[in-house]
């Protein structure tokens, strides 16, 4: 049987690039055609690319490579869990910045580099998951931040057009229908209704 070769990259995000990871497997020897890149978080293994790899791809006698431990998962026990599965499907992981990985121990000594690599793999696993909660935890506090300088989120609210007082005074008045104003504003129902029912002082309507 064939034993292939495949590499696997990762990123959290579609503004980064695999460059780094990709060159540094094509060096290795895995054929370019033969790594499979996501750009998706690191929080879990549900990702497209890496779940086809896993399960369509991937076959006894093969071997993966990946540049950093925590390109498989920055949770421990997620990346615990997918080498333990790795190994029951006779796949061997090689991890480029862990050398004992890619080294071949004569078969008496294999249980040396499973207990040396076991070790390693802890260490680096929780490094991975704490360097995951920092970030999590920067981006509450900026959050949070942000919420008390009155920051708001999400897309500037669309301007509403210079008529918009008159138009919502007619459908206080009753001299215009709810639908008519949503077309006229160019507004949506919820947006409509949102500003039909608070106040302004200046109008008798608060555009929120």
């Amino acid at each position: 049987m064939e034993h292939r070769i495949y590499g696997y990259a990762r990123v959290s995000s579609r503004e980064q690039n695999t460059d780094r990871q990709v060159e540094a497997l094509i060096r290795y020897g895995v054929p370019e055609q033969q790594i499979i890149i996501d750009k998706a978080s690191g929080k879990d293994t549900e990702r497209e690319g890496y779940q086809y790899l896993k399960r369509q791809i991937l076959r006894h006698g093969d071997t993966l490579v990946i540049k950093e431990l925590d390109r498989l998962s920055r949770n421990k026990s997620d990346i615990k869990r997918e080498l333990e599965a790795f190994k029951e499907m006779g796949v061997r992981v090689k991890i480029l910045d862990l050398p004992t990985t890619l080294t071949d121990f004569p078969p008496e000594q294999q249980w040396v580099q499973e207990m040396i690599n076991s070790i390693l793999i802890e260490v680096l696993g929780s490094i991975a998951e704490n360097e995951r909660n920092k970030i999590r935890a920067r981006q509450r506090e900026g959050i949070e931040a942000a919420k008390r300088k009155q920051v708001r989120f999400g897309r500037p609210p669309k301007p509403l057009p210079e008529n918009w007082r008159e138009v919502m005074a007619a459908v206080k008045r009753g001299e215009m229908r709810p639908v008519d104003a949503m077309r006229t504003l160019g507004i949506s129902k919820t947006s409509f209704y949102r500003l039909y029912n608070s106040r302004d002082e200046r109008c008798g309507i608060n555009t929120g």
